[in-house]
C-alpha cells in the first residue's frame, strides 16, 4: 500500500506551494488506493504556533482533501532523543558549539543545501556550559554503513551522497531534533512508504537514507516535485509574504476548483511549474 504525508510547520500560512504538494501526495495515495497522512511538524520552538495548525486543516479540507491525522511532532520528543541517544552512543555524533556567524567567518565552501561545516568541533574538547548542538560525523556514519542508494519516483535510481551536504546538525541548540533526524523518524513511524516533497529537499534525501541506515529504519522510495516559482524565478516562500491559502479560502475562492487547477498545472499569473 502506498503511504504519502503531507507535514506542514506551524510557523507561517500555507501558500500555493503547499498547496501544490498536498494535491500531489494525495493524488499519488489515492490513485494507488493508499493512504494520505497530515503531520503537523510543531518542534520549532515559539515560532510554532498551535491556531496555525487548525488553519491547516480547514485549507486542506477547502482543498477537497480528504486525509489522516498523525501525531505532531511535538509528542515524539522521546523518540528523537532515544536516537540520538543511541547515534552519540556509537560514535555517529559530535558536540559542536559553533555558532552561524563563527561558521561563515571560516568561508567554508557551499554545498546543495548551503555552507558546508568544515568540522571544526570534531575531535575538539569544548566548554561544557556553552550551548551545543549534536552534528553527524558522515564519514564515521559511512565508513560503518558503505555505499547507499535510494529510489526517486522520477528521477530513478540514485547513489547516497551524504558527504556533499557535510556534518550537519541532527540535534539543535535550541530544539529536540533537526529536520533530519525528526523527519526521518516519523516516516518510519508513521509507515510512509512514499516520501512526497518539493525538489528543493532532493539533496537531504542523502543525508535521511544514511539515518535509516544508522537506525535500522525501513526505507521508503522518495518523490520529489516541481516547486511552483514566482514572476522573480524564486519558488513561493512563507518568508517572502506569498498569498496565503487562508487568504483565498476567505476572500470566498473555489478551494476545488484551485485544486483542481493545479493538478492540470494551470496556475495563476506570474506563477510557473519548476521541473523537478
Amino acid at each position: 500500500m502506498i503511504v504519502t504525508r503531507f507535514a506542514p510547520s506551524p510557523n507561517g500560512s500555507l501558500h500555493l506551494g503547499h498547496a501544490y504538494s498536498a494535491v500531489v501526495a494525495h493524488d499519488l495515495a489515492r490513485e494507488a488506493g493508499g493512504r494520505f497522512l497530515l503531520r503537523i511538524e510543531d518542534i520549532d520552538g515559539p515560532r510554532s504556533r498551535p491556531e496555525l495548525a487548525e488553519e491547516f486543516r480547514r485549507d486542506l479540507e477547502w482543498l477537497g482533501l480528504e486525509w489522516e491525522e498523525v501525531p505532531a511532532q511535538s509528542t515524539r520528543l522521546a523518540s528523537y532523543e532515544a536516537a540520538a541517544h543511541a547515534l552519540l552512543e556509537r560514535g555517529d555524533l559530535y558536540p559542536c558549539t559553533c555558532t552561524r556567524a563563527e561558521i561563515e567567518a571560516m568561508e567554508p565552501r557551499l554545498g546543495s543545501q548551503g555552507v558546508v561545516y568544515p568540522g571544526t568541533c570534531k575531535g575538539r574538547l569544548l566548554d561544557p556550559d556553552k550551548p551545543a548542538a549534536l552534528r553527524l560525523d558522515v564519514d564515521r556514519a559511512m565508513a560503518d554503513c558503505g555505499e547507499l542508494s535510494w529510489e526517486d519516483a522520477l528521477a530513478g535510481h540514485q547513489l547516497a551522497d551524504p558527504r556533499e551536504a557535510g556534518d550537519v546538525v541532527i540535534v539543535r541548540k535550541d530544539a529536540p531534533a533537526s529536520y533530519h533526524l525528526a523527519a526521518t523518524l516519523d516516516d518510519a513511524t508513521d509507515g510512509v512508504t512514499l516520501v512526497t516533497r518539493g525538489a528543493d529537499l532532493f539533496p537531504a534525501t542523502s543525508i535521511h537514507r544514511l539515518l535509516q541506515a544508522l537506525l535500522g529504519l525501513p526505507v521508503p522510495r522518495w518523490h520529489h516535485h516541481g516547486l511552483l516559482m514566482d514572476e522573480s524565478g524564486q519558488k513561493l516562500a512563507k518568508r517572502r509574504g506569498s498569498p496565503s491559502l487562508a487568504d483565498r479560502r476567505t476572500r470566498g475562492d473555489d478551494g476545488l476548483l484551485l485544486a483542481e487547477q493545479l493538478r492540470l498545472h494551470r496556475f495563476p499569473s506570474g506563477i510557473s511549474l519548476a521541473s523537478a
